[in-house]
């Protein structure tokens, strides 16, 4: 039997969307908000040659070059102030989150409450600074190096690195901004609109490499089937659970006995959503990006080996790509999104139990072993999803936004801002339903105080 949310959810209509009118203001903020960043996309750097940095762009649009551009929304094809995008301050709040649960003083600053919040929100700041000027320092020498700058020189890299760190600065305070005074999370939300930008060009693209003879018309329709196979496979695994039951014992309150309930624990296949696929992506990237900074040419036999053997498509590259994904599935989940012994804390602290299973400790083991026997599956689905259309892009030379880790975004993304607007709507109604309420008591007592008076006792 479905519960009175799901109930009301159920019920939800047009009429009550526009009666919402803190949600629409919301909605309203976040779209600006990310219009404004769309329209930073094609504000370029100076000093750089556009025609060439296009043309170098189309012959990299199958390779590296088209997964970078993808995180950036089309930003780092134009090379425009926001060419680093928010990647860099998604890796330092990933690493902070991992010291928070391996460093004992990020333990405790993480204990602190809201205090230890904002230190660690300074720490990621921190460390997005330090990550961006990596960056934009290397994209700065490789666009020297490749004949990209109109007027190379110390200038010209003092520029690029204060232009693209302040580019990712301020996606940071968007983001920010959206979280707290929008809808949705602001982060995801700029990766997410980035990519939904950038698709109808590439279906444009690919429609004339068919048009072309470039790729035959059963390809064609193999690759679109294929992108909906995997669409409807990611929302049916990113909506799938396993539910533990959780019994409360009957509790007395002073002179009453209050019975005990009954609740489920849920643990999603894929608890760390699309963390391991930009992690695994992230190392990846980290010898091309030390080629860059050792001069291209100059790379002795290992690295040319490792740049040879590693590019996307290769064996060892897919091999290295499924392993990591599964290790940093497994890796996060159990010290960063479900620490069992936390959870188990938490429900010895509740006086809620799993039925044959003794509080603490052993809660603790028994869930360990769950997740563990999920995450098999977990990290298997992530590892088939981004790896199967990474084969097919790679033997079709098609563009990086029809890979798995974009449609694991744009499923993920989605699904979370429909998830918060429908809680907006929820508690707009019932709200609506409580000033009901509150009106009918308040006509009643008008309507008992009106009335006549009885005869009165003797």
């Amino acid at each position: 039997m479905a519960s009175a949310a799901e109930q009301m959810a159920a019920n939800m209509s047009w009429s009550a969307f526009g009666k919402a009118t803190e949600l629409r203001q919301r909605i309203l903020f976040t779209i600006g908000l990310l219009v404004i960043y769309r329209i930073g996309t094609y504000i370029p750097v100076p000093g750089i040659d556009g025609v060439e940095l296009q043309r170098f762009f189309d012959s990299a649009a199958g390779g590296l070059g088209g997964v970078l551009n993808m995180f950036t929304g089309g930003a780092l094809s134009r090379m425009g102030v926001f060419a680093l995008g928010i990647m860099p301050y998604i890796s330092a709040s990933i690493i902070v989150q991992l010291m928070s649960s391996m460093v004992p003083y990020f333990e405790q600053l993480k204990k602190e409450g809201e205090q230890g919040r904002k230190k660690l929100n300074q720490y990621t700041r921190y460390g997005t600074v330090a990550l961006a000027a990596f960056q934009a320092y290397g994209i700065a020498v490789s666009i020297e190096s490749g004949g990209l700058a109109s007027d190379p020189g110390l200038f010209f890299r003092a520029a690029c690195v204060i232009t693209l760190v302040g580019g990712t600065m301020f996606l940071m305070w968007l983001g920010e901004q959206i979280t707290a005074r929008g809808i949705g999370n602001g982060i995801s939300l700029i990766i997410f609109v980035g990519i939904i930008a950038e698709l109808p060009a590439a279906f444009a693209q690919f429609f004339e490499q068919g048009q072309a003879g470039a790729i035959s018309t059963g390809a064609t329709l193999g690759v679109i089937a294929m992108l909906l196979a995997t669409l409807l496979f990611v929302v049916f695994m990113e909506r799938s659970l396993r539910k533990i039951h959780i019994q409360y014992p009957r509790r007395q309150v002073g002179m009453k006995m209050y019975d005990g309930g009954s609740s489920h624990l849920p643990i999603k296949v894929n608890p760390a959503g699309v963390i391991p696929a930009i992690f695994a992506s992230s190392l990846l990237l980290l010898p091309t990006t030390l080629s860059t900074f050792s001069g291209g040419g100059n790379s002795g036999p290992v690295m040319t080996w490792i740049l040879a053997n590693f590019g996307p498509g290769q064996p060892l590259y897919l091999a290295f790509f499924v392993s990591m994904i599964v290790f940093f599935t497994y890796f996060y989940t159990l010290n960063v999104s479900f620490k069992t012994d936390d959870v188990a804390d938490n429900l010895k602290n509740q006086n809620g139990f799993i039925p044959g299973i003794r509080p603490g400790k052993r809660t603790a083991e028994y869930l360990e072993y769950v997740v563990t026997r999920v995450l098999v599956l977990g990290s298997a689905y992530l590892a088939f999803v981004c790896m199967l259309p990474e084969v097919v892009r790679t033997q079709l030379s098609v563009t990086a936004y029809f890979g798995g880790t974009s449609i694991l975004i744009i499923v993920s993304v989605g699904m979370d801002t429909v998830q918060q607007i429908q809680s907006h709507l929820l508690a707009h109604q019932y709200e609506g339903l409580i000033e009901k309420s509150q009106l009918r008591g308040r006509k009643s007592k008008t309507r008992s105080g009106s009335g006549r008076k009885g005869p009165a006792r003797r």
